[in-house]
């Protein structure tokens, strides 16, 4: 079952428990010492009783101390580590903008050097351009802005009544609205967003490019958008009540007991079909479409609890034998090991997430809640490779076939994990 551990995972786990094994040793030892002391007198009995506990106490304390410590001796570790690796990495890359021919806009162009003497300039490979210096930035949506009135989806602001707050990001806040008499949902991009980077109207003008592509019955339908920021940059698409994450566990927060009943298995593996589905049609666009930010927050379900693989704010493009490399996009628990570590990556990054997904839907349970991990920790040691969410065990042949998926999907290499078409065409035999 936690054969995707490593063995210093395990050897913790032993030591740990080896520790807490001694303390009730020595704690269960010390009180039969009342009982000795009954033949000795009463007085003796007093405060033989009582440096017992203190004793325990002191000890307990002392193991709690040396865990943490250990905890710490750790994370230092870890952090050299990635220090080491980045410093590799940076070489790599001087080296290939050397020989690629532009290391001179990396080391050598003075004119674009800030005060404390970093480049200015630099760009990763994959990432949005800037935006180009003018009085109006948002002239650049005048190409979009014709394509969405071509097309029908341009929405003036005054169509849409907008009414109660559904959602909050870091980036916009989701309402729930009225349009042409329709229910919809309109993601609202904050003002700062477009006022503070300069990035800002590129990246709202991507997610609209990947929306208004895709026709699909698991993707999440866009019904229109008003392209008019800062005030009102605003993507308007079907209202849907529910997601996965909430459909799963309920609307609490993060926690080890379910507050709900879990759904039956055929319903859990439909919804992983139907997520499959989904992402095999945008895998397979021409250019290929990456959601890089797959989860069951970004997964919602129809009325008729039909999956809409949603939320494109961090999806991009990728042509044939690409490869992107923008940093870490994402959520750290779902998030590929090469993206945590700032590596090129594919489409197969999605393939990663999706058996993380999986395995929260076979088990019910919120990935590496068993540990008590934040969620950098977590990213370390999953970037490290030594970390995988706990699989559940079970003995029913079809199950073992499905917990074989998951492992292959979250492969630390990413060229052994499987397609979606793949998975596709598994999770169907094995609902079928």
């Amino acid at each position: 079952m936690n054969n995707v551990r490593t063995e210093n995972n395990q050897q913790r786990r032993s030591n740990h428990w080896d520790e807490n094994s001694q303390l009730r040793k020595t704690s269960q030892s010390r009180r039969y010492s009342p009982s000795l002391c009954n033949c000795v007198g009463m007085g003796s009995n007093v405060s033989s009783s009582r440096r017992p506990h203190s004793s325990v106490m002191l000890e307990l304390k002392v193991a709690e101390l040396e865990r943490e410590l250990l905890k710490q001796k750790e994370i230092q570790f870890l952090f050299k580590k990635r220090m080491d690796r980045a410093q590799d990495s940076l070489k790599c890359f001087l080296e290939k903008a050397q020989d690629r021919g532009f290391l001179h806009l990396i080391i050598g162009d003075t004119e674009n050097v800030d005060g404390d003497g970093s480049p200015n300039c630099i760009q990763s490979a994959g990432s949005s351009p800037a935006m180009p210096s003018s009085s109006n930035p948002f002239v650049d949506l005048q190409p979009l802005i014709d394509q969405a009135k071509l097309h029908g989806w341009y929405i003036e602001p005054h169509e849409i009544e907008l009414r109660e707050k559904i959602g909050q990001g870091t980036t916009a806040n989701i309402y729930k609205a009225t349009w042409r008499g329709l229910d919809v949902a309109v993601k609202c991009i904050n003002q700062d967003f477009f006022c503070s980077n300069e990035c800002g109207v590129s990246y709202f003008a991507q997610e609209l490019e990947t929306l208004c592509r895709q026709r699909h019955r698991f993707v999440l339908q866009l019904m229109g958008a008003c392209l008019q920021p800062p005030g009102c940059g605003w993507v308007v698409t079907e209202y849907l009540r529910m997601t996965l994450q909430e459909w799963l566990h309920g609307t609490g927060k993060r926690q080890k007991e379910r507050t709900i009943p879990l759904p039956p298995f055929q319903e859990r593996l439909s919804k992983a079909l139907e997520i499959s589905q989904g992402m095999q049609y945008l895998h397979e666009q021409k250019p290929r479409v990456i959601h890089r930010d797959l989860k069951p927050s970004n997964i919602f379900l129809d009325d008729a609890f039909h999956v809409r693989v949603a939320d494109f704010g961090h999806a991009r493009f990728l042509h044939d034998r690409e490869m992107a490399l923008t940093g870490e996009t994402g959520t750290y628990v779902y998030m590929a090991p090469e993206v945590i570590r700032c590596e090129p990556y594919t489409e197969k990054s999605d393939i990663y997430s999706f058996g993380i997904i999986l395995n929260e839907l076979i088990t019910g349970k919120y990935p590496y809640i068993e540990i008590d991990y934040s969620p950098f920790k977590i990213a370390m040691e999953v970037g490290e490779g030594n970390l995988r969410p706990e699989l559940p065990v079970d003995e029913n042949e079809n199950l073992k076939e499905v917990l074989a998926l998951i492992c292959a999907c979250w492969n630390g290499n990413p060229n052994l994990r499987p397609s979606f078409a793949m998975i596709t065409t598994f999770l169907r035999r094995i609902r079928n």
